[in-house]
């Protein structure tokens, strides 16, 4: 059975992509720059950080700077505008009627993490999560998801990594749990499953668990 998942936040649990490029690009233009959205997003998919880096170098900016302009935007943004994907409550929320726990592993700040499942009305469906304050190594390094899988007892092959990013399906092979890449296919990556939404990894944890 699938009993548990532990998940990645920004791009798979709620859909903070354009909250986050926007910020951005609002940041670049604070400081007298300007970028497409589609190439910010493309970079903020691979990491805030990479993101960040990438355009600092591009434009010759101070990152410190563009941090700080970028902060001031994304702090702008409501967590009422970063909803969750369609389908993510109500896998949740089955996760958690079978006993089973929902985990956060992110590279995002506790703050940022408890404020968006407050606002969704997710908390009561989470285990707990792991954050960029916790100090451990970032995905695709398996240490989060070793240490979650510890902290909360999880059976690895009760236990389900799902993210968009190629980090966070390294980071559940490397700690010994299925994997399921969210969104599109990543050339070279090998994943036990790919979906495109939520609703339909519910129904196929739904399948897998009705033979069990």
């Amino acid at each position: 059975m699938i009993r548990n998942i532990i998940w990645d936040l920004d791009g798979t649990l709620f859909d903070t992509y354009p909250a986050i490029t926007g910020a951005f690009q609002a940041a670049l233009a604070d400081l007298g720059k300007a970028a497409a959205l589609d190439w910010i997003e493309s970079l903020a998919k691979k990491s805030v950080g990479f993101c960040e880096t990438t355009l600092a170098e591009h434009f010759q900016l101070s990152i410190d700077e563009l941090d700080q302009k970028f902060i001031e935007r994304y702090d702008q943004a409501r967590p009422e505008d970063q909803p969750p994907f369609p389908g993510a409550t109500a896998l949740c929320e089955y996760i958690s009627s079978i006993g089973g726990k929902n985990v956060i592993v992110t590279h995002r700040r506790r703050v940022g993490t408890v404020e968006l499942l407050a606002v969704h009305h997710l908390s009561s469906y989470f285990a707990g999560f792991l954050t960029s304050d916790d100090g451990y190594p970032k995905k695709p390094d398996p240490a989060a998801f070793n240490a979650v899988l510890e902290k909360y007892a999880l059976d690895p092959k009760e236990t389900l990594a799902v993210g968009d990013r190629d980090i966070d399906i390294l980071a559940g092979q490397a700690a010994g749990v299925l994997t399921c890449l969210f969104g599109s296919n990543i050339q070279g990556l090998s994943s036990n499953l790919t979906v495109s939404d939520l609703d339909e990894l519910h129904k196929y944890i739904l399948a897998v668990n009705s033979l069990n």
